[in-house]
């Protein structure tokens, strides 16, 4: 489903995400190549083409919000920004070469990158931000503030299949935990058995209600006083009166999810890096390249990254450090 959005707010972008699933920016075509390219002389006013946009929910709101203000300074680039799921979109979309960038809420993986170079896509990895992964319980849900890691690791295994939160801690409820969380296509998914299971653990449970919708998890969580769910923290800042954000203990007592503890490193250890892919091919195109410094420009933007979407901005040496690695693959691709 496309939903054309020229005058969405910020907020509609989020919730768009979770409803549905592609967003065309205004004045978008049916055609599916992405091989447009802008005038010869590289004149930013004349740029023109299509630039297709898969992978991570979590990077969507901020892809989109970005690619929504590209577009309207360059009302002849069409941007189709989708929400597959990093891994979805990188398997499905980026590596078989049908997409020009490929969000991601976790780091290409060494398979993935094969699958790539199997089809002549070289992958440019670019951090734009940093997500605070949010775990939400219901509202009513007056016996939990906070989890530890363990806590979390003893709900979410496929080792333990823990059916009632007094299976997690005899002073909770005897009720059956209803689950809620992103699907095995996510990196949100990749990160969370990373960061709690352990790559090398029994794994993540999959007796739950997966989705790679956001906003269905909100809802889920929403409409019992015993679930719980995880996403990313733009999803949850935008309803933040809908669920109740849990604080997490990584042994140093209970953190609360912010832009300031995922800054400081003080949320442990579900603070992450969100990126997104260029393929360095297209990067040979104006309007592709142009629309990739653009996002890169705009990484530093407290009002957008920080507080319309939910993120937490990169600081002007990490930017530095992104443009740089973007210019060298602009080269090289113009260069080829």
């Amino acid at each position: 489903m496309t939903d054309n959005s020229d005058s969405a707010t910020r907020r509609a972008f989020v919730t768009a995400a979770g409803t549905a699933g592609v967003l065309g920016l205004a004045g978008c075509t049916s055609n599916p190549d992405s091989g447009g390219s802008g005038d010869s002389g590289g004149d930013s006013d004349q740029l023109s083409g299509t630039i297709d946009i898969a992978g991570s929910s979590t990077v969507f709101p901020l892809a989109t919000a970005f690619a929504e203000t590209f577009q309207q300074e360059h009302s002849d680039v069409d941007i189709n920004v989708q929400s597959t799921g990093s891994g979805g979109g990188f398997a499905n979309f980026f590596c078989p070469g049908e997409t020009d960038f490929n969000n991601a809420s976790r780091p290409i993986k060494p398979e993935e990158e094969e699958a790539c170079a199997d089809n002549g896509v070289e992958p440019v990895e670019l951090t734009v931000a940093t997500d605070a992964l949010t775990v939400i319980v219901n509202n009513e849900a007056d016996f939990l503030d906070s989890l530890t890691v363990e806590e979390l690791r003893t709900i979410w295994s496929a080792e333990t299949q823990t059916e009632t939160w007094s299976d997690v801690n005899s002073d909770w409820p005897d009720e059956e935990i209803e689950l809620y969380g992103p699907s095995d296509a996510s990196g949100t998914y990749d990160y969370f058995i990373e960061a709690i299971l352990g790559e090398e653990g029994p794994g993540h449970r999959q007796d739950y209600s997966a989705t790679e919708q956001d906003r269905t998890i909100i809802q889920g969580v929403q409409g019992s006083e015993y679930a719980i769910g995880y996403l990313g923290f733009a999803y949850y800042s935008q309803n933040g009166d809908s669920v109740k954000a849990v604080a997490i203990d990584d042994g140093d007592g209970p953190v609360e999810p912010s832009l300031e503890t995922a800054k400081s490193g003080e949320y442990s250890p579900l603070a992450r890096p969100l990126f997104t892919y260029p393929a360095k091919s297209s990067l040979a195109e104006d309007h592709v390249a142009e629309f990739a410094r653009f996002f890169l420009e705009n990484t530093t933007d407290e009002e957008v990254v920080a507080n319309d979407v939910g993120y937490v901005p990169l600081t002007e040496d990490q930017q530095a450090e992104q443009v740089e690695k973007l210019e060298t693959a602009i080269e090289e691709a113009t260069d080829a």
